[in-house]
């Protein structure tokens, strides 16, 4: 049984490994040279099941209206002459109620908390480095009646069974001394929260995967995917064309590109992110957890030397282009946080597309096609994602019924 992965980022690589492990051989194809190399690249780096809130919640509207004329929101709409925007984003509104938020969320966890498991059993079984910290995450609120929102806010999770707390601002200093001249005024802990470098993960899983037997075709672009009646045929690529018994979409934004031809209207739509990485010194403070600072909705993560700081949702399209002035705003909720974390004159840019759809949960499993499969639409949280959607649709293809129930995460 031959199977063609169609993208090399987390969700690519996870799948191709999972299932060179049922004994198939797998070939991984995709446009760049190595692996994580556009959205796994630069991400936030948080292994978060303790902040799986959906984006789709009675909030987001009124963010996304009030982001028109002003640029500091958290949610950023770049109205464009786009119907599958606009598409979208009548999709996303309707589930903006209390009661989808919730009934996402709690989706959302239980998959996130699947898959935490699984990495870490990745992790072991591999002995794979990528920087892991698994020391929990802070999750920081100004103002008391932020702080109180919270943490009420918080019980969708704890119903979930995340072990969270919140807890005051001395507490909080206590666990992470760097934060001793923030402005906060508390925080939720979640402790069994982790942080790690998703691109040296994926890259170091791309060696196992090598050696295990997985092939790959790098540099490599894939113009169209070919069908006869319901099954998949071929991959026409700028390099001949590449077939095998069954394949995965596994493009993150690219995936309803590629599929269009083929009949579907994949509900994935880009939304632009913002990372910048600094380099620590021996004389820097920098933090041991990560963490989000909740009213600017900057988040944060050390890697070994490196300090790295993620912001914005912006609906913009296709767009990754960006420029220093993008990162003003978190740059100034950086030296906030940590005034001595790390060498703030010497940034790492970078911006990348999250493949969302409007409910915030992945696409997984079987298609029209009997011989294609998804796993596609992972938005902000890839990285906590990643090895649980693998595993379920690796045990799909193999006539297995997922260890979770994937209700809402299906193409129907």
């Amino acid at each position: 049984m031959k199977t063609v992965v169609l993208g090399a980022g987390l969700a690519g690589m996870t799948t191709a490994w999972y299932l060179a492990a049922q004994g198939r051989a797998v070939t991984v194809v995709d446009r760049q040279a190595l692996a994580a190399s556009e959205t796994s690249y630069a991400n936030a780096g948080m292994i978060a099941p303790g902040h799986a809130y959906t984006w789709a919640s009675p909030r987001a509207p009124g963010i996304l209206w009030r982001s028109l004329r002003d640029d500091t929101q958290a949610l950023l709409l770049k109205p464009r002459l786009d119907p599958t925007m606009w598409r979208w984003l009548w999709q996303f509104l309707r589930n903006c109620t209390a009661q989808k938020a919730r009934y996402n969320t709690s989706r959302k966890l239980v998959l996130c908390r699947y898959s935490q498991a699984e990495l870490r059993s990745l992790t072991q079984q591999l002995a794979l480095e990528y920087e892991l910290l698994s020391t929990g995450a802070l999750y920081l609120y100004r103002d008391e009646a932020l702080l109180k929102r919270g943490v009420a806010n918080m019980q969708v999770l704890m119903d979930g069974g995340m072990p969270l707390r919140g807890i005051s601002r001395e507490e909080a200093i206590e666990l992470e001394p760097a934060l001793a001249s923030s402005p906060f005024a508390g925080a939720i802990l979640s402790p069994t929260d982790e942080s790690g470098d998703a691109r040296m993960f994926t890259r170091n899983l791309a060696k196992a995967c090598e050696a295990a037997g997985v092939e790959f075709v790098m540099g490599t672009a894939i113009r169209r995917i070919e069908a006869q009646g319901d099954r998949i045929v071929g991959v026409h690529t700028d390099k001949g064309v590449i077939s095998g018994d069954d394949y995965v979409l596994a493009m993150g934004c690219d995936s309803p590109l590629m599929s269009r031809a083929l009949g579907y209207r994949l509900p994935v739509y880009p939304v632009k992110g913002y990372s910048v990485t600094f380099p620590i010194r021996p004389e820097d403070e920098p933090p041991s957890m990560s963490g989000v600072d909740e009213q600017a909705l900057v988040a944060w993560a050390r890697y070994g030397n490196r300090l790295r700081f993620t912001a914005t949702a912006e609906f913009t399209g296709y767009d990754r282009s960006h420029t220093p002035a993008n990162f003003e705003p978190m740059l100034k909720v950086a030296r906030q946080l940590f005034p001595n974390g790390a060498d703030y004159s010497q940034p790492d840019y970078w911006a990348g597309l999250r493949p969302m759809t409007p409910e915030g949960l992945p696409i997984l499993g079987k298609s029209r096609h009997r011989n294609l499969y998804l796993n596609t639409g992972h938005g902000h949280m890839g990285w906590t994602m990643a090895c649980g959607t693998a595993r379920v649709v690796s045990d799909i293809m193999a006539g297995k019924t997922p260890d979770i129930d994937i209700t809402g995460m299906t193409l129907q």
